[in-house]
């Protein structure tokens, strides 16, 4: 039988499935599950296709059809955000950029230095605080969640909502379309069993939420006073300049 060019790019893109599937599952803590889909795959093919055992194939193939259901429904949170992931990469084409020239510059030079000088300030004092940018995807559903403010955005706002002495320092604060939206909203947590010990629950809080959209989200430690920022799946430990630049660059 002559191997072609069909049969290479036929195993790369199952190999790449299979690679995906595997980080997805790993994420979300439940990579031995990976290895029991893998060894049941592997126990149907040398049973229907190796050995040729009609019944016990048909009995495989049965069991393969409903498991593929519940597996969807067992892991809907984490399918809705690997294709979260792939519109996000897709709106960076330069095909997508163009049609979203007009939405450009959500936030101006001077909401940015307010962002920037509120984080700075409740870093010194050590007060907790999770700010999220929202991007091009809605975040209705985590904006209904808390108190509408619909405010414009300055620091001494900003520092006055997460006060400890107030009711809304728990939970984020939502800013879309240069207003400071909505306060108090609550975000779901990622379930990445890789992030660091001493990332606490906002720090988690934020990561959910850049794992399933395009938001940017700002994180003030409670304990350290540092500031740390999630997107694109990805959370890290940055200094104040940093972050002026980050807000440019998503901004742009």
């Amino acid at each position: 039988m002559f191997f072609g060019f069909k049969d290479l790019v036929d195993i790369l893109l199952v190999a790449l499935l299979l690679y995906e599937a595997f980080r997805l599952l790993r994420t979300s803590g439940a990579v031995n599950l990976f290895w029991g889909i893998l060894a049941y795959v592997g126990l149907w093919f040398l049973v229907s296709f190796v050995l040729r055992l009609e019944l016990t194939g048909a009995i495989f193939n049965f069991i393969g059809s409903a498991g593929a259901v519940a597996l969807v429904v067992i892991f809907q949170e984490e399918i809705r955000g690997l294709f979260n992931r792939i519109g996000s990469r897709m709106s960076n084409t330069p095909l997508m950029r163009f049609h979203q020239e007009k939405k450009k510059g959500w936030l101006t030079d001077a909401q940015i230095h307010q962002l920037v000088l509120a984080c700075e300030h409740m870093a010194d004092t050590r007060t907790g605080a999770l700010i999220v940018i929202a991007h091009e995807q809605e975040l209705d559903e985590y904006e209904q969640t808390g108190e509408l403010i619909n405010a414009d955005i300055s620091a001494r706002m900003i520092e006055n909502i997460f006060f400890k002495n107030t009711p809304l320092h728990d939970g984020a604060l939502i800013v879309r379309n240069g207003r400071l939206l909505s306060a108090a909203c609550i975000l779901p947590v990622s379930k990445n069993r890789r992030i660091p010990k001493h990332y606490g629950l906002r720090h988690r809080a934020a990561l959910g939420l850049a794992e399933k959209t395009d938001a940017l989200c700002i994180v003030v430690s409670e304990e350290t006073g540092k500031i740390s920022i999630a997107c694109d799946s990805k959370i890290a430990t940055i200094k104040s300049s940093a972050l002026v630049e980050q807000l440019h660059d998503t901004n742009n």
